[in-house]
């Protein structure tokens, strides 16, 4: 349940997903994350680094550790799941989705 209330936190996966390829600075990391404010920023690092997914380096940049890792490949079946539902959403009229209530 830890895990799913890290994850289920607003622009946790987002950071995890950013710094897949490599360490980040602050700044680039931020404006990645579409220019997220900084205190959110600093806070959901903070938590990533308590839950020993992220790491802060010498130079002031922010990497995965192993454990992040760890979870980013736990998270590659989600990944390939949203690659499918874009391609399926793209595929539907968007006439056919407007009203569509969900029941």
């Amino acid at each position: 349940m830890a895990a799913l209330d890290l994850f289920g936190r607003r622009w946790t996966l987002r950071i995890v997903w950013e710094l897949r390829d490599g360490p980040l600075g602050f700044r680039p990391l931020q404006q990645r994350c579409d220019g997220m404010s900084s205190s959110v920023l600093q806070q959901r690092l903070t938590e990533l680094q308590d839950a020993r997914l992220a790491e802060r380096l010498p130079d002031g940049g922010y990497a995965l550790t192993p454990l992040g890792h760890g979870a980013r490949q736990a998270l590659r079946p989600l990944t390939e799941w949203s690659q499918q539902w874009a391609s399926a959403l793209e595929d539907v009229p968007r006439a056919a989705t407007e009203g569509h209530d969900g029941a």
